[in-house]
């Protein structure tokens, strides 16, 4: 199913309230609706799906498995919805809020919705308009009917371009949500069928690239042929902002301390030490026992100054009553970093892991000067509501794996063997 074919949120809506009251008529009635059209909405949405969501019997309407699993992603839809209405209701002092299990219709139109993401995502009309294949005025008048009904204004133009106001901005993350949640609709069935398929984005910082991604990936679509994998590489403070609104299932890489109500949570994997690395020729390669007093007039690559590694290495020059030295180059790029390396005399701060396949071919070389209490611990940051699509706890769990393989110096194995054959069905011995 594309981004421009998604359910209709109307039908998941007369769908939901049918489940739950076990009634066409009951749920006619909470809907203001006739029979006719909820028992309608419900035959169309079966159609699309092309699955009974229901077991009719004279005691009232079941859900079937089918149904249960649509439901609960329902749960998660219309709660995103529901917040939104209520926030909308809050931003109007005169408006009054919405009564409780009740959704304005104007949040009930999926393609409406549509619309105002990609408005949002594109900051220009005639490229919203032809995502679609509608004309511009089209697309002027979904934006007004849901200014219109919210109460607020959306959207403002600039020299840039049509941007989000404030308010627009909250508005996107729980329509972008939603969204989101609606997507997985036909992956949840499918898992129904013993099929894991979609698509998983992972947000994937330098100490989850080299190693534990590309591990985890092979393993997981060898498994799962219909799962798609797509990585995104900005920077922390980015992948955090697209998690939060649910365009990313989860961010691998080093953890960060995240605040109680960030609405965010940390899955400690590993723990690996920063070391310095250099190419194997380097005059420095063969001294054993160097200090940090010798390195402190060497050509650095560094991390960002506002990176948390970068607050690491200053500490050993603290510990030793140094300066800190100036580095000649600040990168995160791998690519960069390697070429580097390879290429001159420079030394970089990093963790091995990140250039594991250099440092086993004996290109470059882990200098031997002690670092202390450069630790990171690398994991797994996920949205603390939500529920993850299959295809993301499959990637999970695959990542788990790849993590308790890995055996190079300095990592600290934090799931076992059992735990990891259990999730993917294997002897233990193989998983050693």
């Amino acid at each position: 199913m594309s981004n421009n074919e998604l359910l209709n949120l109307a039908h998941l809506r007369a769908f939901k309230l049918v489940a739950e009251t076990g009634s066409a008529t009951r749920a006619a009635a909470d809907l203001f609706r006739a029979q006719s059209a909820v028992t309608r909405s419900v035959k169309e949405l079966e159609s699309a799906l092309g699955e009974a969501l229901f077991e009719r019997k004279p005691s009232g309407m079941l859900p079937t498995p089918t149904g249960r699993a649509v439901l609960k992603r329902c749960e998660r839809i219309f709660a995103e919805i529901g917040a939104l209405a209520l926030w909308s209701a809050a931003r109007q002092a005169r408006r009054r809020a919405p009564a409780e299990g009740t959704l304005p219709a104007y949040l009930l139109n999926t393609r409406r919705l549509q619309i105002f993401v990609a408005l949002a995502r594109h900051r220009h009309m005639p490229t919203a308009a032809s995502s679609f294949g509608i004309s511009q005025p089209a697309v002027s008048s979904a934006i007004r009917v849901l200014e219109s009904g919210s109460g607020l204004r959306l959207f403002h133009r600039s020299p840039r371009g049509i941007l989000l106001t404030t308010e627009g901005e909250t508005f996107l993350l729980h329509v972008g949500r939603a969204l989101n949640e609606l997507r997985h609709v036909p992956d949840d069935i499918a898992e129904l069928h013993g099929n894991i398929q979609g698509a998983v984005t992972v947000g994937a910082l330098p100490l989850g690239r080299t190693l534990i991604l590309p591990n985890a990936i092979a393993r997981l679509t060898a498994r799962h042929p219909g799962v798609r994998v797509v990585t995104d590489e900005s920077a922390y403070e980015t992948l955090v902002a697209r998690l939060r609104a649910g365009d990313i299932d989860f961010i691998l890489g080093a953890l960060r301390d995240n605040e109680p109500a960030s609405g965010l949570h940390n899955e400690r994997l590993m723990t690996e030490d920063m070391v310095a690395l250099a190419r194997r020729d380097h005059p420095l390669a063969n001294v054993r026992g160097l200090t940090i007093a010798d390195l402190r007039h060497a050509q650095w690559i560094l991390p960002r100054s506002n990176a948390p590694a970068r607050g690491l290495f200053d500490s050993q020059f603290r510990r030793a009553k140094i300066k800190s030295p100036m580095p000649t180059v600040e990168t995160a790029d791998l690519a960069v970093i390697r070429g580097l390396l390879l290429r001159t005399d420079m030394v970089a701060a990093v963790s091995a892991q990140q250039l594991h396949y250099e440092c086993e071919s004996g290109e470059l070389v882990v200098l031997d000067v002690p670092f202390h209490h450069t630790g990171r611990d690398i994991g797994l940051t996920m949205r603390a509501e939500g529920t993850p699509s299959p295809a993301a706890r499959a990637s999970i769990d695959a990542i788990r794996l790849a993590v308790a393989e890995l055996t190079p110096p300095g990592v600290i194995r934090h799931y076992s063997d059992e735990r990891v054959s259990q999730v993917f069905d294997l002897d233990p011995q193989k998983v050693r």
